[in-house]
């Protein structure tokens, strides 16, 4: 019973890696209770561990196949993990046994018509190329009503002052006119495409850069980092590695920034894909909500098109590799097979493309299952052996919330950095970002706290599978 007072104690306190320690430690003292598994399912939800959940929510079921909360749990572990119809069919089994439940029957409706929508997607599918959402604007003769006072492109191009007006346009919440953001995202789209898969660069001995992680829609963070750093200039080049969008309710107005400065200064601003420039993650975690709300279906659709184009890596000084997620579910990948990678899709279920994007580092050598139930988990043995193929000192990833902003493991050859402070509005974590210096590339952090930001909740234009998913 203490153990159980304990467990939700921390979950009171959203301490969810202590909840996951001690339901580990009364599930050793008693493995075959359900409310344990269902319970360490959830702390792994709340952690993003979708394939630890789905594992244990799993293994309630075994234990109790009548336990209700287990079905909700796995259903919600698959929609997280983009698996919609073995969802539908957890969801199917609580409507059947509670059909009086108005949320059960509520999530089975949503998750329902999802499936549907994806089976008609592949329905109209055809095998000729797909027509890009370029082709069918008319930018030029889109007018700008006389009310509208905000910043407007000089000549169809981005400038400095430009981008000024936008960030405080933004940051009293206030909306682009939808042609500045076309432009700006026909443009970037055309900047991208003539990008490598890999993007390599050289800093001389008296240069630096800053490298940034996941910000996830933290606008102000965002602000904040600018206000910290600097803003980027062809003098103070910055880094994005990805997860630029979804979850923080600002994902438009951090993206549109982001986009504006790689236009701006398109050698000395770098952004690179992370997993969550996806149509998968973006319809369930806010993203496409999101620009529905403020723009539309069409705009989410060219958002869609950016997105593929954007590089999966960069190496600085050939000796520092960057990604968003980190090293191969197999050993042998050259610098070369990622310069080859066909990226302008959506990422496949494994390969390089997908570890890239997915993959995390573990304390142990050789390599496991992914907690996250996608790509896979790898030790020091996999990253020292990858860095002496390729010749390389260490790797910069992102991908995961630290308690500091910024984790060095794997002997300093594996670095993790983190710029979403206070991740959701509830994690506590600092944000970091890391100086490479041309001279030494001898990593600099720099931590930072969390910014105040207009009441509006994270994951405000999620899919509600994602907002209620987790009771």
């Amino acid at each position: 019973v203490s153990q159980r007072r304990i467990c939700d104690i921390c979950f009171s306190e959203k301490d969810y890696e202590n909840a996951i320690k001690y339901y580990t430690e009364a599930l050793e003292l008693n493995p075959s209770n359900a409310i344990y598994y269902s319970n360490r399912s959830l702390a792994y939800l709340r952690t993003e561990c979708y394939g630890y959940a789905l594992a244990d929510a799993t293994k309630a079921l075994e234990v109790d196949k009548n336990y209700i909360k287990g079905y909700y749990r796995r259903a919600t572990s698959n929609m997280a993990l983009g698996k919609f119809k073995a969802a539908l069919k957890d969801y199917e089994t609580v409507v059947r046994v509670r059909p009086n439940d108005k949320d059960a029957r509520m999530k089975y409706q949503e998750c329902n018509k999802i499936v549907k929508q994806k089976a008609f997607e592949r329905a109209i599918a055809s095998d000729e190329t797909k027509k890009s959402v370029v082709d069918s604007l008319d930018i030029e003769n889109m007018t700008i009503e006389d009310d509208y006072v905000g910043p407007k492109l000089e000549d169809s191009k981005v400038t400095l002052t430009f981008m000024k007006e936008m960030m405080d346009w933004f940051k009293d919440q206030k909306k682009l006119h939808r042609k500045c953001a076309y432009q700006i995202l026909v443009q970037v789209k055309d900047v991208l495409s003539k990008l490598p898969s890999l993007v390599e660069i050289t800093l001389k001995e008296t240069e630096k850069i800053t490298i940034c992680g996941d910000t996830h829609g933290q606008y102000y963070d965002l602000l904040n980092i600018f206000k910290l750093n600097g803003l980027p200039s062809e003098t103070n080049p910055y880094l994005f590695n990805g997860d630029f969008v979804d979850r923080g309710s600002f994902s438009v107005e951090v993206i549109l920034t982001l986009f504006g400065f790689k236009l701006l200064y398109p050698d000395n601003f770098h952004l690179l894909r992370g997993n969550h420039e996806t149509d998968n993650m973006n319809q369930m975690y806010g993203f496409e909500g999101e620009v529905k709300a403020k723009y539309t279906a069409q705009m989410f659709q060219l958002f869609s098109e950016v997105f593929q184009w954007l590089p999966l890596a960069q190496c600085i000084n050939s000796k520092v590799l960057v990604m968003h997620g980190g090293l191969f579910s197999e050993d042998g990948v050259t610098l070369e097979d990622l310069r080859k990678i066909d990226r302008n899709r959506q990422p496949p279920d494994s390969g390089p493309m997908c570890d890239l994007l997915w993959s995390d580092p573990q304390p142990q050598n050789g390599r496991s299952i992914s907690k996250r139930g996608v790509s896979c988990q790898f030790g020091p043995d996999v990253t020292e052996r990858f860095l002496e193929q390729n010749k390389l000192d260490f790797i910069v990833r992102s991908h995961e919330v630290k308690a500091e902003g910024y984790e060095v493991t794997h002997s300093g050859k594996c670095i993790t950095v983190f710029s979403a402070p206070n991740y959701c509005d509830q994690m506590g974590n600092k944000g970091a970002y890391i100086h490479l210096r041309g001279s030494d590339l001898k990593p600099e952090f720099h931590q930072f706290t969390a910014v105040p930001h207009p009441n509006v909740k994270p994951m405000a234009y999620a899919n509600t599978l994602m907002q209620l998913g987790m009771m």
